[in-house]
């Protein structure tokens, strides 16, 4: 009788208090390089659910219902602020009602505090597009800035999960042994694009370039976040002829059309760079990312 009793009790417990101790933790990336990232710091004991996908602009997102719910049940939000999430972010907080993600709560992450933030403006002006106050917030296209955040990130993983933060720490430490021998490793093969002249579509990659010496001389969008016009790519064309460029980078999100009318006329090449995890089939976790990138930016400058 007493071993029946015994045995109850521990299916009891066993059924209603240990998974509660042992869930997972509850994670809602914003971006897919943080959904990664959290993957790489937190293994098993996080449960992700990543908000956008690769082949969306982080910019322009709904806040829909089933968005709304992952943020009510989430006890970690890992985003890239710097107000890239302006215009959806603010209110999918508000209306989940989960007070653990509030703005200056622990539960709340912003990649983009753990940087130095470039193309900061000197003035704020929203006439001329889609400007951010706190500077460019593609933060994720240099991996150095990657390895900053995960430092700040495996310590608030620590902070909101206290009983697995030795597993953090320890993951941490890995992913840091391995992510700086492959920074190495890119920047090595990457050492020949050093000084290449870029036309972009988007004001994306000001990390990218000068993380890989690329020298930028035009955008396609003629002020941020504002689809180009056949006016400005004809004066993008006209500019080309003095400061003649290598390539035209967009991201896998980009609408393609402005970058197809100028190669065209220019016979560059357009490298599509994936910007962000799932961009494309290569960039499965952030060193395939990275990898895919210094890979098609090659090819692309090859002769």
């Amino acid at each position: 009788m007493q071993r029946f009793l015994l045995s109850f009790v521990a299916a009891l417990l066993l059924g209603l208090g240990v998974p509660n101790a042992q869930a997972a933790l509850k994670v809602l990336a914003c971006e897919p390089e943080w959904g990664a990232l959290v993957n790489e710091l937190a293994g098993d004991k996080a449960s992700v659910y990543v908000a956008t996908t690769g082949l969306q602009d982080p910019h322009h997102i709904q806040a829909r219902p089933s968005l709304v719910a992952a943020a009510r049940g989430t006890e970690l939000l890992v985003c890239t602020g710097a107000e890239l999430e302006i215009g959806w972010l603010p209110l999918l907080i508000r209306q989940s009602g989960n007070n653990a993600i509030q703005p200056g709560k622990p539960g709340n992450f912003e990649a983009a505090n753990f940087v130095r933030k470039l193309d900061v403006p000197a003035r704020l002006d929203r006439a001329e597009g889609d400007v951010h106050p706190a500077g460019n917030p593609h933060i994720q296209t240099d991996p150095r800035n990657i390895a900053l955040v995960a430092d700040a990130l495996a310590q608030r993983l620590s902070e909101v999960d206290a009983a697995n933060a030795a597993s953090y720490q320890q993951r941490a430490a890995d992913f840091r042994a391995r992510w700086q021998s492959a920074i190495a490793r890119w920047e090595t093969t990457a050492a020949p694009l050093r000084g290449t002249s870029i036309v972009v579509q988007h004001k994306a990659f000001p990390y990218l370039e000068q993380w890989l010496g690329l020298q930028e001389v035009a955008a396609l969008e003629p002020k941020p976040g504002v689809e180009p016009t056949s006016s400005h790519l004809s004066e993008v064309l006209e500019g080309l002829k003095s400061r003649p460029a290598k390539m035209i980078a967009r991201a896998a999100y980009n609408d393609g059309r402005g970058a197809e009318w100028l190669a065209e006329r220019t016979k560059l090449p357009i490298v599509v760079l994936p910007f962000t995890v799932g961009g494309d089939d290569k960039a499965r976790d952030l060193f395939g990312l990275f990898d895919d990138t210094v890979e098609r930016l090659l090819k692309a400058a090859a002769p």
